[in-house]
């Protein structure tokens, strides 16, 4: 009874995509999330959302999460101080449009644009498992410094007896941090180099890895997961980049591992289906740029993409996630037996040869005829 009370609260949710409200701020940049409020999915999948905006010499000050996540560079340039909860030892990683970055339990970063007044923003997509957070659905960042650092809430005696201060000095320390969240570095204040040995092993970049999925004219797939990002294992996601060319069509397929499906449109435009419990098309709808939604586990997703193409970053929520198509050379339909499709369809031997004879030489991204 528990999973058919399940069933019925997914089927009747709004799967529709959402773009996502600005948390805090300030000249720096920005913080925005998406909410269980406003994409149900979020909460039904313990799934969240976020984007960083850094504008040219803001910096997103040290913090940990209550969730395991993904990063995704959507846009710019700049810099990731990561410590990993069993190092002892910063990594400051040079970051770009395109990386990819697994942050496990307990990891603390900061991200700062060190680019110059004008110059483009650092935009980072984050997404993640939020089943042990505090709240599904949403991410929980704990600052380290900061108005509302972790500073701020001892009180002066327990700083000084920690760190080993003065009182005054502990006074001083609390006082004088700066805003919440995001700050802006002020004119000649020196910040640490990047290494890019840092980057081994830590980072993937989407743009340049080889792909795993290449069509002409159709469209291209890197896919995360343990073999070329180990990191992937310990936050427990996938991943994977799409993109498909104009009026190209990816196949109808679904997650056979329980996974749900998160997408963020990264550019281009669309046309999306997602088909449910009992062939109900229970999302039909355009999708640009910056729209998330999400697929619920086993539901079927296809999508069309318009004249500019359309290009989307997901995670699935297992960290080597397994596809089935159903259309294309690798659909379940090629493999089951034409009596057994006569009889399904309820149609002639002749009409199950032309069906099975369709898709023979393509895969899963369909380009226009």
């Amino acid at each position: 009874m528990v999973q058919r009370s399940s069933n019925a609260e997914v089927m009747t949710m709004d799967l529709s995509p959402k773009k996502p409200a600005k948390a805090y701020g300030s000249d720096g940049g920005s913080y925005y999330d998406w909410s269980p409020a406003e994409l149900a999915m979020l909460g039904a999948a313990s799934i969240g959302a976020a984007k960083l905006h850094l504008n040219a010499g803001g910096l997103s000050l040290p913090s940990y999460s209550d969730s395991a996540k993904v990063a995704y560079v959507l846009q710019g340039a700049g810099i990731c101080g990561l410590v990993l909860p069993e190092a002892a030892k910063e990594k400051v990683i040079p970051v770009k449009t395109g990386d990819t970055l697994a942050l496990p339990f307990g990891a603390v970063t900061w991200w700062h644009n060190a680019a110059e007044a004008g110059d483009t923003e650092l935009v980072v997509l984050f997404l993640g498992d939020t089943s042990k957070g505090h709240t599904p659905g949403r991410f929980t960042n704990f600052q380290l410094t900061g108005a509302t650092g972790i500073f701020t809430g001892f009180s002066t005696e327990f700083v000084a007896r920690a760190w080993d201060l003065d009182q005054d000095s502990a006074a001083s320390l609390v006082s004088t941090q700066p805003g919440t969240g995001i700050v802006k570095i002020a004119p000649g204040h020196r910040m640490p180099e990047a290494r890019a040995e840092d980057r081994e092993g830590m980072v993937l970049n989407c743009l340049e890895a080889p792909l795993d999925v290449d069509i002409k004219g159709g469209g291209r797939v890197v896919v995360l997961n343990t073999a070329n990002l180990p990191l992937v294992k310990e936050v427990g996601l996938g991943a994977d980049l799409v993109r498909i060319d104009g009026h190209s069509m990816c196949s109808p397929g679904f997650s056979c591992d329980s996974a749900y499906q998160v997408t963020y449109i990264v550019r281009g435009s669309g046309r999306v289906q997602v088909v449910g419990i009992d062939g109900t098309r229970v999302l039909e709808t355009r999708v640009e740029a910056g729209c998330l939604f999400i697929v619920p586990r086993f539901f079927v997703v296809s999508k069309i993409a318009d004249e500019t193409g359309l290009e989307w970053f997901s995670i699935i929520t297992t960290p080597n996630p397994i596809f089935s198509h159903l259309a294309g050379r690798t659909s379940v339909w090629k493999a089951i037996s034409p009596a057994v499709l006569e009889a399904s369809f309820n149609t002639t031997p002749e009409m199950e040869k032309m069906f099975r004879s369709k898709r023979l030489d393509s895969e899963i991204f369909f380009a226009p005829s």
